[in-house]
């Protein structure tokens, strides 16, 4: 079963996102990036070219031709996933596909409107029986 995971109380929800993706791929994992749209995933793609400041990330949009061998992807238009690892979701509303997953990652952050739709993102796991871990960011350095 998939391992859903909530980082809540985030300042920055994009950097944050860096950051777990970074983390992720430095313990070997792959990750797919659920974007709202274009303009979001272009803004996540800009971003992790500096995350972190002296280091590089491997990544590429899930429909690039490099994406089978590319261990980060930013995908806005919901492309067949090439890979089952992490999906980390900047979506608004619960990824289709997140069951074929062995971890959904979802990061909230201090904006009233994001906290109350991942509450619904919550709930709709939960009530499919999902367990669920809650990071809340405020009280680390994570």
């Amino acid at each position: 079963m998939t391992q859903i995971d909530f980082y809540t109380h985030v300042e920055d929800k994009l950097r944050t996102a860096c950051r777990l993706a970074a983390k992720a791929y430095g313990a070997d994992k792959r990750v797919l990036v659920c974007c709202s749209d274009a303009d979001a995933a272009g803004r996540f793609d800009r971003m992790l070219w500096t995350t972190p400041a002296i280091g590089f990330i491997p990544h590429c949009l899930a429909s690039d031709a490099l994406a089978p061998e590319t261990p980060i992807l930013i995908d806005y238009r919901g492309d067949e996933p090439a890979h089952d690892d992490i999906l980390l979701n900047l979506r608004p509303e619960w990824p289709p596909l997140f069951s074929r997953f062995q971890r959904l990652i979802e990061v909230v952050s201090l904006d009233d409107e994001d906290r109350q739709l991942a509450r619904e993102r919550y709930k709709f796991y939960r009530d499919r029986g999902y367990e669920i871990r809650t990071h809340d960011l405020s009280k680390s350095d994570e």
